[in-house]
Formats: structure tokens, sequence, C-alpha cells
């Protein structure tokens, strides 16, 4: 591991096909934008190093295909993640109703309580909103998940998404804390110790 990284993060992007799951990563993590992104087959993996509050984090992200005939891949996608961004699509209601199945899934096959969760309402570029932000907010606070609203195509939104989650994550070291026994850190202007 990288001397200056605190920790690697496992974090995985879920949600239905077509709700933007790959054109956010991709604009996350490259900074672009393909109006003409194809549906993931399987599951992508994209590798990114952020700083947050002076520590870096290499986030190690799983983007799954949203299709039922890929979910034979499930179980194992889940093990070990430390967060997840659930996305819909503010334009698309079903995409919306279909979250508490997400949400059961990931409660079903996650390997941990006290994983992130991060609701991501995505396409708010699109004028045909079926899904406003306080249904979206609503959701969220119901089932203690942090919530942004977001546009992979103007970038709004998404830097915010991943750094919010990140540093909850890092706000939670059982979540962490085992991979780095003993190394000091600092969160914002408190100082903590691990290893005992």
């Amino acid at each position: 591991m990288d001397d200056d990284v605190l920790t690697t993060l496992k974090l995985l992007i879920i949600g239905e096909s077509g709700v933007g799951k790959s054109s956010l990563l991709l604009r996350f993590t490259e900074d672009t934008f393909d109006p003409e992104q194809t549906a993931t087959i399987g599951v992508d993996f994209k590798v990114k190093t952020l700083a947050i509050d002076g520590n870096k984090a290499k986030l190690a992200i799983w983007d799954t295909a949203g299709q039922e005939r890929f979910r034979t891949l499930t179980p194992s996608y889940y093990r070990g993640a430390q967060g997840v961004i659930l996305v819909y699509d503010v334009t698309k209601r079903d995409t919306f109703m279909k979250l508490e199945n997400w949400l059961n899934e990931l409660e079903t096959y996650t390997t941990r309580n006290d994983i992130v969760k991060m609701l991501v309402g995505n396409k708010i570029d699109k004028d045909d909103h079926e899904v406003n932000r306080n249904e979206g907010l609503k959701f969220a606070r119901k089932h203690s998940m942090l919530f942004i609203e977001a546009s992979a195509k103007t970038k709004d939104g998404v830097q915010c998404a991943f750094e919010e989650l990140v540093e909850k994550i890092l706000q939670t070291p059982g979540l962490w804390e085992s991979e780095n026994q003993g190394q000091r850190f600092q969160l914002g202007s408190q100082e903590q110790t691990r290893g005992f």
C-alpha cells in the first residue's frame, strides 16, 4: 500500500439498468461523459485516490450491471464493501420504486452492518422529473442514508457524492481500521490513535 494512503475502501454503485451508474463512475474517475454509454456487462471496476481532510483514501469502485440476468454475481460483489451508492433516475419513477429491492439485496449480501449508504438521484439536468427532491430526501432519511441529487452529464453533485460517502466512512473507524492497525491519523481537528 502507498505510504501516504490511509486506507483502501471498497465502494459499490447499485441501481436499476439505465439510471447512470457507469456515467457517474466515469464522471468521477475520469471526468468524462458519454451520451452513448452502453449497458454494463457484469461488473466494471475503477480505482481513484481521494483526499479527505488531509487523508488519502484509495477507492476501489465497483459498478454493477442493473439487469436481472447478472444477479448471480451479486454475493461476491457485496462482500467487504464499506460504502454503497444507490442510484435512481429522477425522470423514471419506476427506478425510484425499486430502491427497496436494492436495499433488501444489500442487506442480504453485505458483510457489514455499518456500511455507509448514499442515495443519488441522477439526471437532474433533464426537465421531465418524475421524482422530486423531497421524495428522495424522505426515502434517504427513512433508511439512514446520505442523499444528493446529481447529473453525470453536467457534473453537478458527482464529486460531492463520493466525497461525502468517503468522509462518512472515514468517520466510522470500525469500517476500515483493522487494515491499518497502529497508524496515527487525523480526521478534521480530531487526532486519534488506533491499535488498542
